[in-house]
């Protein structure tokens, strides 16, 4: 891919300025096709002097954002007209062959574990950074790392073609997106790409158990114990700091392991303690944000994702008044059902999809109205904590995306962490 290529940025936004940046740091130019750009995206297409491109035209590498389906009809036309249609990773890989990249996916924990790879490569003395999924775009880091954690999502591993991961974690494989993928099948299928390149020399992390087709060494995790590939524990997982998930924890911990074999550096377990004992959660992924006596008030807006739900349910603390609303995308309700059994006391339910969650769920609920998002939250907030009898959990864990009331699952989560607190605040 080398300068006098004709390159396409197709789907701005946050990765797509990423993809923006990192191309003109590269002295290269780039046409770019966006439906909706946003002012942020209009004016760093001016800086950067990037022109609006023709979807029907002639390039040769096409970078597309994850939000674009792979098999959307302008892709398509572009593939005809013979260009290669890549992602942000794949550019990374290519344009900086030589930084190691642990890529953490799954349906459920890919963040948390990916914040935590790279807070232990920190902590064993190497200079890491997360990015892809996660904030900030892989392309922002990949020339400040010495190993980059990259979050991948099912979108993005749709169009990895050639990637080879030294390391590759896979949380976990549930049901998530099947209006993109169409498929539990294909959703698998664009989740196991993370392996596809992989060779007998690079380490696959899978939980115990997962059946998986690749050509990389296994191996296995099991959320009970935290422990190096030969078995050697590091921590007690009653030893975590509160909010980081075990499994994440000993997924990490081997990928870390993995990783400082790849690089040839020393295996410092005392220093693997030490980074476990100050991980820290990731905002908005089961956060305790207040506490008034004995109830805690805990912010999982992220879980979106019927494994990511079920788990906070199974970690709070009960008895449960458990906050559900948003935008339906089809999670699967069995399973939460089954986690809440015993352990939730009241649904609280809220926004666009919130009532009919609650009357599948089949527990006892109230549904609160607002007159804008905050008073909704606020609403749902002091609800749930006066279904409480001085102890439990207020748990925002809403199944339903944010977009019927915020402009993603970080503004939702800090509009019930200022609900909490303000409650907290008004509680003697």
């Amino acid at each position: 891919m080398g300068q006098g290529q004709k390159w396409l940025i197709y789907g701005l936004g946050r990765s797509g300025r990423g993809v923006a940046r990192f191309l003109a740091k590269e002295g290269l130019q780039a046409d770019w096709v966006d439906m909706n750009p946003g002012q942020d995206d209009l004016g760093l297409m001016q800086e950067l002097g990037f022109q609006p491109g023709d979807a029907a035209g002639s390039y040769e590498v096409v970078v597309a954002a994850p939000g674009v389906p792979i098999d959307h009809p302008d892709l398509l036309t572009l593939q005809a007209q013979g260009a290669e249609v890549i992602g942000e990773v794949v550019l990374a890989a290519r344009r900086r062959p030589a930084l190691p990249m642990v890529g953490i996916t799954g349906t459920a924990g890919k963040g948390g574990a990916t914040v935590l790879v790279a807070h232990l490569l920190r902590a064993s003395g190497v200079g890491a950074l997360e990015g892809g999924n996660i904030d900030p775009p892989l392309l922002d880091v990949v020339d400040r790392a010495q190993v980059a954690a990259v979050e991948l999502s099912s979108f993005q591993l749709e169009r990895v073609p050639g990637l080879r991961l030294p390391v590759a974690v896979i949380t976990n494989l549930g049901v998530d997106h099947l209006d993109r993928h169409g498929s539990v099948e294909a959703y698998h299928a664009a989740k196991l790409n993370i392996t596809a390149g992989q060779q007998p020399n690079d380490v696959l992390v899978v939980p115990a158990g997962l059946q998986v087709l690749t050509g990389a060494t296994v191996w296995p995790f099991t959320p009970e114990r935290l422990v190096l590939s030969d078995g050697r524990e590091v921590l007690s997982v009653s030893e975590l700091p509160e909010g980081v998930h075990p499994a994440n924890a000993a997924a990490a911990l081997l990928a870390t392991e993995a990783m400082l074999r790849y690089l040839k550096l020393p295996l410092d377990t005392a220093l693997l303690r030490q980074g476990l004992l100050s991980a820290q959660p990731v905002a908005g992924r089961f956060e305790t944000v207040a506490r008034i006596g004995e109830v805690k008030f805990i912010d999982d807006s992220i879980a979106t994702r019927t494994l990511a739900v079920e788990a906070a349910l199974r970690r709070a603390m009960p008895p449960i008044a458990w906050l559900v609303g948003g935008r339906d995308k089809g999670a699967e309700l069995r399973p939460l059902i089954e986690a809440a059994q015993g352990r939730v006391t009241r649904v609280i339910a809220f926004g666009e999809d919130g009532p009919d969650f609650a009357e599948r769920l089949g527990f006892p609920f109230e549904t609160v109205t607002g007159t804008g998002p905050d008073e909704i939250i606020l609403n749902a907030t002091r609800a749930g904590f006066a279904a409480l009898d001085g102890r439990g959990t207020v748990l925002l864990a809403p199944i339903g995306t944010s977009f019927d009331l915020f402009k993603d699952y970080k503004a939702r989560g800090q509009s019930f962490q200022r609900a909490a607190q303000a409650l907290a605040g008004e509680t003697p």
